[in-house]
């Protein structure tokens, strides 16, 4: 089955010339079947290359799957227009009443501050906190996934000497859950980011599991033993040129980074890199999809009532 795609979305005309499976809103509509209703807050700069990455990572899918853009409040986002904020994004108060299967919450280039400093921390937090009730399971990437671990358990977050960028290889630690079904024993991922959180400290919580991580870039994938948070530290729902383009602006920036580790042909910042790790992507995100959020979601989803 396709992906709902709003009629206008940028997003469309690309997955469509990649063949990607999509639907628009009308025909959507004629099918008598309850798809999936997944709430995407996108913290990322770059607004609309994430929503294409997203709805492609989620089209791998025999469920029909129903995407609802989430903005913040408290944040005035400098690098997507407000034309198409106000299309195609809704505000915290506009769900809050609402239920959804599924919320994906991404990441965000605020690692070097804490926590408490970044500006939407509060509104963040209350919707963190309203997930639990209001959402049979979130997914949390990169920034978004240390911001959850330290929201839902305290586990903090460190900084690491310089930033971790490239395509790392990973081991699959549990085989038998069903999270990580169908991957490699050990499986190529993208990292980017100047933070981490360790291992040490997720072992002191016997409600979450490890169930990945690489020799170099550390824990990747975490998840709590009910399902209803997972915890992604890296980036699998990257583009093949995402990791170039972030490594040629940092270098127009003066920044000096370092070649992304694996990523380059011959490391040659040049050329145009491999795509080697789109079938993890797939397969993480559909698995998340049907054993976490189609097996276990209410067939009817509830608003709640109004308050009096």
């Amino acid at each position: 089955m396709p992906i709902k795609v709003q009629k206008e979305l940028p997003a469309r005309t690309i997955l469509e010339s990649e063949n990607i499976f999509i639907m628009d809103e009308d025909r959507a509509m004629r099918q008598d079947i309850r798809p999936l209703e997944i709430l995407i807050l996108n913290l990322m700069p770059l607004k609309e290359e994430t929503e294409t990455q997203l709805l492609r990572a989620l089209s791998n899918t025999p469920l029909q799957v129903d995407c609802t853009f989430l903005m913040l409040s408290t944040h005035v986002s400098k690098n997507t227009s407000a034309s198409h904020l106000n299309k195609f994004y809704i505000t915290y108060d506009d769900i809050r009443k609402k239920k959804f299967d599924g919320m994906i919450i991404t990441g965000a280039p605020v690692e070097n501050l804490d926590f408490e400093e970044v500006n939407y921390w509060p509104e963040l937090s209350k919707i963190m906190e309203w997930s639990k009730t209001h959402v049979t399971s979130t997914i949390h990437i990169c920034w978004g996934a240390q911001a959850g671990l330290y929201y839902h358990y305290g586990i903090r977050k460190y900084p690491i000497e310089k930033k971790l960028s490239g395509i790392y290889n990973h081991k699959v630690l549990d085989r038998k859950v069903p999270l990580v079904r169908s991957l490699n024993d050990y499986f190529l991922a993208p990292h980017s980011r100047y933070t981490e959180v360790r291992k040490s400290d997720i072992l002191k919580h016997p409600e979450l599991m490890i169930l990945a991580e690489s020799e170099e870039a550390g824990v990747f994938l975490v998840m709590s033993r009910d399902g209803s948070q997972v915890f992604v530290q890296g980036h699998p729902e990257y583009d093949r040129m995402t990791l170039n383009n972030e490594y040629h602006r940092d270098l127009n920036k003066g920044l000096n980074p370092e070649v992304p580790c694996n990523y380059y042909e011959h490391n040659d910042p040049f050329s145009v890199p491999a795509l080697t790790w789109r079938n993890t992507s797939n397969t993480l995100y559909t698995n998340w999809l049907n054993y976490y959020v189609y097996q276990t979601t209410p067939y009817v989803l509830d608003e709640e009532e109004e308050e009096v």
